[in-house]
């Protein structure tokens, strides 16, 4: 539950948190918030290794929490780095709130699981899977005799589903 009292899985907390954030945005053009359903996303330029802006948005938007009577979990607020510079230098800790914010080198977002060098190798092989085990129901059905009509829909509804995500006609 959020602490501005919209429920979690209520069809109108989307809305609600859509409303409640409609003033939460970047001080920097460098730095982009992304909001979608009940979760924010930060994704910083830092050129010529200058991470004041970045730091800075971060900073903003923790008081922006604050101020809004949100609460910003530490524990899952994670940073991922992508840097493609040949000579790559060490990035100085993140805190919010005087919690070091946690480095990971591959993160999900919005259902893509996505890499630090940029590859599409973990959500190819977690989409795969998924697929993989769907497509073992699918046969379980067939086994049992299922008309091709119903074996069509599991097919469209949880297999092909999974294999066209993120796809945009």
């Amino acid at each position: 539950m959020l602490s501005t009292g919209a429920l979690q899985g209520c069809v109108l907390s989307p809305l609600l948190f859509t409303l409640l954030t409609h003033d939460c945005a970047a001080i920097h053009s460098s730095n982009h918030i992304i909001k979608f359903a009940d979760d924010t996303t930060m994704v910083g330029l830092i050129s010529k290794n200058d991470e004041s802006a970045y730091k800075e948005d971060v900073q903003h938007l923790t008081a922006w929490c604050k101020v809004n009577s949100l609460s910003l979990n530490v524990d899952k607020t994670k940073e991922m780095v992508v840097d493609f510079r040949r000579a790559q230098s060490d990035h100085s800790p993140l805190f919010i709130d005087g919690s070091p914010v946690e480095i990971v080198k591959s993160t999900k977002f919005l259902g893509v699981h996505l890499a630090e060098n940029l590859t599409w190798s973990l959500n190819t092989i977690s989409t795969s899977k998924k697929a993989q085990q769907r497509l073992y129901f699918l046969w379980r059905l067939r086994k049992a005799h299922l008309p091709p009509p119903i074996l069509t829909m599991f097919y469209r509804g949880t297999i092909k589903s999974v294999l066209s995500s993120c796809i945009t006609a």
